[in-house]
């Protein structure tokens, strides 16, 4: 009889510290930290630019791995060179895949991100996030500065999306008649999905 006891005390403690697991890596899903230096990012999506019209070169867009501008000691952040200076209606951004992640779990889409000082960049872009129903929600990020500083989106707040459990795609978007500077650099880094209260998301 001790032995079951003893027994059933060590698989309830195993099934509450796997609990514990669980719920601490649900409160944070890093989707891309840049730090391989090569694609997919860390759920396995690909990634890359956009552009509106590829051919006008009068606007586009070019991501590459910066070894020496990141968030952290160590690896690369994304750097995003966009142009949206054309007579021509323009815009693109940066796309990347989420692989039917499930965001329900999280309340929150987090991430680094500042501008390059010596070139230029706008202080404001779109961010858009896609479910496997095509619906869209957006927002937009707005006081980048030329330090590092984590942008926290509520979920909630990206109008337009009625079902979070089949992510495609987190999508960043420059746009002319929006963007405070039409052509710069800004680079981006560890983009995560999280669970944070709305208020620690709005001071961060």
């Amino acid at each position: 009889m001790k032995k079951w006891i003893v027994c059933l005390t060590v698989l309830l403690s195993l099934m509450f510290m796997t609990g514990m697991v669980s719920a601490a890596e649900e409160k944070s899903l890093m989707v891309a930290d840049f730090n391989a230096g090569m694609k997919p990012n860390n759920i396995g999506g690909d990634f890359g630019a956009w552009d509106k019209d590829p051919t006008d070169f009068s606007q586009g867009c070019v991501e590459s791995f910066d070894p020496t501008v990141k968030h952290g000691n160590t690896g690369f952040s994304m750097k995003i060179d966009y142009d949206v200076d054309s007579p021509n209606p323009a815009y693109n951004g940066f796309w990347m895949f989420l692989n039917g992640l499930d965001a329900r779990p999280y309340d929150t889409v987090a991430f680094w991100v500042k501008g390059d000082k010596d070139v230029g960049f706008t202080t404001v872009f779109k961010v858009e996030i896609k479910n496997s129903k095509k619906e869209v929600g957006k927002f937009y990020a707005t006081g980048v500065t030329t330090e590092w500083q984590r942008i926290a989106l509520p979920i909630k707040d990206f109008k337009g999306i009625a079902d979070f459990s089949n992510m495609t795609e987190l999508v960043i978007v420059f746009e002319d008649r929006i963007a405070s500077n039409k052509q710069g650099v800004i680079f981006i880094d560890d983009v995560q999905f999280t669970k944070e209260q709305p208020e620690a998301a709005a001071k961060k």
